[in-house]
């Protein structure tokens, strides 16, 4: 049925609220409001933004022409409408979600939550009696890791949550697939604003909870601040007539941490935790990222239904049949069962963190599936990202627009290691915009900075962000040429400091970073008593023993540190130039493949004119 439009001179007001679709065009926004696309692309024009009638448009202009003519709207995403329909078709035989009494017990899900720094990690270091701790810029765990330990015969599953502030979604997702939730705080610190974050989410997930008062063996530690402290937030020990059972121990020594687990195995048992191992199998995405060689990688925790290889898996936009599970362990299975987690190897592209995952009853449903929400996500990414143009100002000249009473936009290209570190650092800088300072995403993307994305950038006039991935040695020659700044870090708090003080003309970094020179692995050679040397060609530059050394997969930063040996044949050697071959020995660092990147680089004390 055809919307009647009316002339802007006596066009009624829509009665109550009206659906519109973000990246609507004039042509779409017009006749739902009662109004032409002419009235929508005057009215925008007299307000400084010059549209046609067939351009998307931006939130912003949607809802100021709104209100402009007094209508309630409320936006949605495209597609959202016909989400319903696609997940009608995706629907479980027996009926969804609901728990029957005579499935089998499942394994618990235990999320570990709390401050940066108050030892997460290293606990679940020592139960799983593993390093994953090494490596770990600036302390932060930067993407959920999922792990499983046997105890007198029953699994146990752990999630692992980052603690700083600007991974809150990634910690609500794991709240949200989780049973109990693991509260650590440090005896020696106490309660800090991390702890009560993650206490809202716990709650909001209304889970139950147990408290692990970690770095029992420091000095200064008082168990007793912790529980009071705890206890004022209606979290009261058991100790003390309440009932929340809190655990004293030490990560680092390991006291304490065997009557955590047992706490956990008992907690669950009262839970009763159930899942059906038949069926088709549904769970939650915990992170996704590329993986050279091994194309899109997810990790996955099954939540009902068994995943097998060979399963056409959906999720999102993106679908796949699954070519291999791989457990934390890093050992191939064929199936997981309910409260596994497994990274899924098979799909065509990378899953979005936080997505749910189901198996669909044939592979050109999802194949279908995926394709429909692929179609509309992009119609979505019109509307969000609209606002990016050409005309976007660089970080360093951005306070002399704002000083010179300009509004101005930062067109931003933002490229991490994978996509939970990519969606953290996306909210973060969307939180710090301001009414005089625009932020607009031309690119979010999975993987190293390329050719490609600094092209981008100089059309568009925007600074490339990096996290915890670097460009390769073309893209960065490119970038020199058409002026393009990128700007790279691993430590995120780094990151928004620079872009806060960008805002305030506060931005004077005081090194500058040369790219001394990059070696290209050839070959593998392994030696006794000292392990890994790789065989190199000298690609650009020079390679100087001693340097400052990143190693590189696919632009992705996957080890720092120093380089311990160079070799030119058996004779040791202070420096080699491009062009030869050479021998070298990392310290620390033992995962070499064929075709990683050592790049050297040093850090002068260069600061901003």
């Amino acid at each position: 049925m055809d919307v009647p439009t009316y002339s802007a001179e006596d066009a009624p007001i829509p009665a109550g609220t009206v659906v519109v679709e973000r990246a609507s065009t004039a042509q779409d926004l017009g006749p739902r409001l009662n109004r032409t696309a002419a009235d929508v692309v005057r009215f925008l024009l007299t307000n400084g933004e010059m549209v046609t009638a067939t351009q998307s448009l931006t939130d912003e202009m949607i809802e100021l022409f709104a209100e402009d003519i007094g209508a309630e709207i409320k936006l949605v995403d495209p597609g959202e409408e016909q989400e319903v329909e696609l997940r009608k078709l995706l629907e479980f035989e027996d009926g969804g979600e609901e728990i029957d009494e005579g499935w089998p017990h499942r394994p618990p899900v235990i999320t570990v939550m709390g401050h940066v720094d108050h030892g997460k990690t290293l606990l679940l270091d020592r139960i799983r009696s593993a390093n994953v701790v090494d490596g770990e810029a600036g302390g932060i765990t930067q993407h959920i890791g999922a792990y499983q330990i046997e105890r007198d015969g029953k699994s146990i599953t752990f999630l692992d949550t980052p603690g700083h502030e600007a991974f809150t979604s990634m910690r609500a997702r794991g709240a949200d697939v989780t049973d109990i939730v693991v509260l650590v705080v440090a005896a020696d610190d106490g309660v800090m604003p991390q702890t009560l974050e993650a206490l809202d989410h716990a709650k909001a997930a209304e889970v139950p909870i147990l408290v692990a008062i970690n770095k029992m063996d420091r000095e200064g530690a008082d168990p007793q601040r912790v529980m009071t402290q705890l206890a004022e937030r209606n979290l009261v020990p058991e100790a003390w007539g309440g009932d929340t059972i809190m655990v004293p121990l030490s990560a680092k020594s390991g006291e304490g941490v065997e009557d955590l687990i047992d706490n956990l195995l008992l907690i669950s048992e009262v839970e009763d935790l159930k899942a059906t191992p038949d069926g088709r199998a549904a769970g939650s995405v915990l992170e996704a990222h590329l993986d050279i060689g091994r194309g899109p990688v997810a990790t996955v925790l099954v939540e009902r239904g068994t995943l097998s290889v060979g399963d056409p898996l959906v999720s999102g936009a993106a679908w796949g049949r699954v070519r291999a599970l791989v457990n934390d362990r890093g050992e191939r299975v064929e199936h997981a069962p309910p409260s596994t987690p497994v990274q899924v190897l098979g799909l065509n592209e990378v899953a979005e963190a936080g997505d749910t995952f189901i198996i669909a009853p044939s592979e050109k449903l999802a194949s279908k599936v995926a394709d429909t929400r692929e179609h509309w996500q992009r119609l979505a990414s019109l509307g969000r990202d609209a606002s990016a143009t050409s005309g976007g100002a660089k970080l360093e000249d951005i306070f002399k627009q704002i000083q010179a009473g300009e509004a101005a936009t930062l067109n931003l290209l933002v490229k991490a290691d994978v996509n939970g570190s990519l969606e953290a650092v996306c909210d973060s800088l969307r939180k710090r915009e301001r009414e005089d300072v625009k932020l607009a995403f031309v690119l979010r993307g999975v993987g190293g900075i390329t050719e490609n994305d600094v092209q981008l950038a100089a059309a568009s006039n925007a600074t490339i962000l990096g996290f915890n991935v670097r460009p390769d040695r073309k893209a960065r020659e490119l970038a020199d040429q058409e002026k393009v700044e990128v700007r790279t870090y691993e430590v995120i708090y780094k990151l928004l400091e620079d872009i806060e003080n960008a805002m305030v003309g506060l931005l004077e970094p005081e090194y500058e970073e040369i790219v001394t020179g990059d070696a290209e692995v050839r070959e593998i050679f392994r030696v006794p008593r000292i392990g890994s040397i790789a065989g190199c060609m000298v690609t650009n530059g020079a390679i100087t023993r001693g340097s400052k050394v990143r190693f590189l997969r696919e632009g992705v930063i996957i080890w720092k540190g120093s380089i311990q040996s160079l070799k030119r044949f058996k004779e040791d050697a202070q420096e080699v130039a491009a062009g030869f071959e050479c021998g070298i020995g990392l310290s620390d660092f033992q995962d070499l493949k064929d075709g990683d990147v050592i790049e050297t680089y040093e850090e002068r004390e260069i600061p901003r004119d």
